[in-house]
């Protein structure tokens, strides 16, 4: 159970923004809170270590350096879809579901949500065409709420981390 946090817009957001919403969500990932400020989008994440302990930190950046990746929940069928896309040419840093998330991403773009089978809410900001792709499971059994408010998109797992922010209005 882990926690997801972004603030996206065209207005320059304050960056203890994200820190507030990491924070009102640690209990969901009490392992590390990590914040990625980025040109045009802040993105923020509780941990809660379970695949890859090692080397699985978020927010995670594909081997390009161009998609970022805030993610929360399982995908049950990773292993299948890193040795599908080992046999296109990606070799893997790490052993952990949110990179084989970034890579069929990169491959198949918004399509990829059609090979993933599990649970699941994540957010991939585009660093070069400043494009936000959001996704959660089919039947919503982790779920995303959203907000837009002052020129920000502002993100979530919950309502309440999106209310720390400061940027949404009760």
């Amino acid at each position: 159970m882990c926690g997801i946090a972004v603030i996206c817009g065209t207005r320059a957001s304050t960056d203890d923004a994200i820190v507030r919403m990491v924070q009102a969500i640690r209990h969901r990932g009490p392992d590390a809170q990590t914040y990625q400020r980025l040109e045009g989008c802040h993105l923020g994440h509780a941990r809660l270590s379970i695949i890859d302990l090692e080397n699985g930190a978020q927010p995670m950046v594909d081997a390009h350096g161009r998609h970022w990746i805030v993610f929360n929940g399982e995908i049950y069928n990773y292993r299948e879809l890193r040795a599908e896309l080992s046999g296109c040419g990606y070799r893997f840093q790490t052993h952990s579901d949110t990179e084989i998330i970034l890579a069929a991403y990169g491959e198949w773009g918004s399509a990829c949500l059609d090979r993933m089978r599990g649970m699941y809410a994540f957010a991939i900001w585009d660093v070069s065409t400043r494009r936000l792709f959001a996704a959660r499971d089919i039947f919503g059994e982790k779920p995303l709420y959203y907000a837009i408010a002052n020129g920000h998109l502002v993100l979530g797992l919950e309502l309440k981390a999106i209310l720390a922010s400061g940027l949404v209005s009760r």
